[in-house]
């Protein structure tokens, strides 16, 4: 694998508050790496700062080598694709050219879109299962179906790196399952590098290669989930007993929780 995205020595917040300190990461090509650790730990700031939502205090950001401030934004917005926590929308339009507003960093200054543009936007609905969603208004939908259709829409800007925020915390298990097989065969299908946050580690240690472990801003444990989710670093982070077992039928890590009253 090579390097697709270095992040060296990155420190950053918001105003005079420091959530993420002096974190260093890289991301190879071919990658599908989790982000997981308690709330506040720094996982959504250390993708809102790889993906130029948030300017760093300190550090780099290197995305194929070039400091990811001095890429043009159509240019880096066809390399990488961000979908966010907060899927709250403000407008109406349809579903369908919601998603085709994927399409923006493929076209030329007032280029309307063309066939392929349409038909890229079609695949991605296709994939996320909300083709039948096309003619609704985004504004109508559930959050489910609404966490959907951000994800078709980070898809047809066919970036190379996607980045997503929880992408499984609107759907039912069905949906979530079906979203991250879907992002899971994209990644070895089509080689889409994969850089998440998740909450469910169990999720994280069936879908992800890597693992990051993440606590008070700072990289507590990075590894395979083997290495990353024993019961130790479970408990050290998250403050909670754990019992941590292999899936019978994947035997990857499983984390079984403990009630505190029984």
């Amino acid at each position: 694998m090579n390097e697709l995205m270095r992040i060296s020595g990155v420190t950053g917040g918001y105003f005079k508050n420091t959530v993420v300190k002096d974190v260093s990461l890289t991301v190879e090509k071919g990658d599908f790496i989790g982000l997981i650790g308690p709330n506040g730990s720094g996982k959504t700031t250390l993708l809102r700062l790889a993906s130029r939502v948030l300017i760093p205090q300190a550090g780099t950001v290197m995305l194929e080598g070039e400091n990811i401030f001095q890429k043009d934004l159509k240019s880096f917005c066809r390399r990488l694709a961000f979908v966010s926590q907060d899927i709250a929308v403000h407008f109406s339009m349809s579903v369908f050219e919601f998603v085709l507003m994927g399409r923006i960093p493929h076209m030329k200054r007032l280029q309307f879109e063309t066939k392929r543009d349409r038909a890229i936007a079609n695949e991605a609905l296709v994939l996320t299962d909300t083709l039948n969603l096309k003619d609704t208004m985004i504004d109508e939908l559930s959050s489910g179906e609404r966490q959907r259709v951000f994800v078709a829409k980070a898809l047809a800007q066919e970036p190379s790196l996607l980045l997503l925020d929880e992408p499984t915390s609107h759907l039912d298990i069905g949906h979530q399952i079906q979203i991250l097989d879907l992002l899971k065969k994209l990644n070895r299908d089509k080689g889409l590098t994969t850089l998440m946050v998740l909450h469910d580690l169990n999720l994280a240690a069936e879908y992800c290669n890597r693992i990051v472990l993440m606590d008070k801003g700072s990289i507590f444990k990075e590894g395979v989930p083997d290495d990353v989710l024993t019961y130790q670093h479970v408990e050290a982070v998250y403050q909670t007993v754990v019992v941590v077992q292999k899936n019978p039928i994947t035997k990857k890590p499983y984390v079984i929780l403990v009630p505190g009253v029984q």
